[in-house]
């Protein structure tokens, strides 16, 4: 099984962006942790602070043919704003885990609806990022 994770906007900061929020620790130490855990699973990883790369990504990933088995997908603020995502998720023939770092339903209330939370698999959020281990959890048991 090959795995993508996909970062959207402003996820390239952590370790930095609102350490109470998302915490201290940075992508790339938490790549490592799932590398290390999973020495027998690829696991790509894209970020993009771009609406449009992040589609091109699901697309690369899942049509017209699948170049991975599972995408766990933080789309940050995306998520909330972005039916263009949804749309492309629901064009791929891969599984779509939604990831969050924080616990987006205890937050601002624009943050509690996800556009693109009804065309994923699932969802995982407030579990910091242990939430992407939670992820690929998931997608090796479908």
């Amino acid at each position: 099984m090959k795995i993508l994770i996909i970062n959207g906007p402003n996820l390239n900061l952590l370790g930095h962006r609102e350490p109470a929020i998302y915490g201290s620790d940075s992508m790339e130490s938490c790549l490592r942790s799932l590398r290390e855990r999973y020495p027998d699973t690829p696991i790509e990883y894209f970020q993009s602070n771009h609406e449009g790369a992040i589609i091109d990504e699901i697309h690369r990933c899942g049509y017209p043919e699948k170049s991975c088995d599972g995408i766990v997908l933080n789309a940050g603020a995306y998520t909330h704003t972005s039916l263009a995502i949804a749309d492309a998720i629901a064009a791929v023939d891969v599984p779509v885990i939604e990831v969050h770092i924080s616990n987006v339903a205890s937050r601002e209330p624009i943050r509690h609806t996800s556009l693109i939370g009804p065309v994923c698999r699932g969802v995982i959020a407030g579990f910091g990022l242990d939430s992407y281990r939670l992820a690929i959890e998931a997608l090796k048991a479908l």
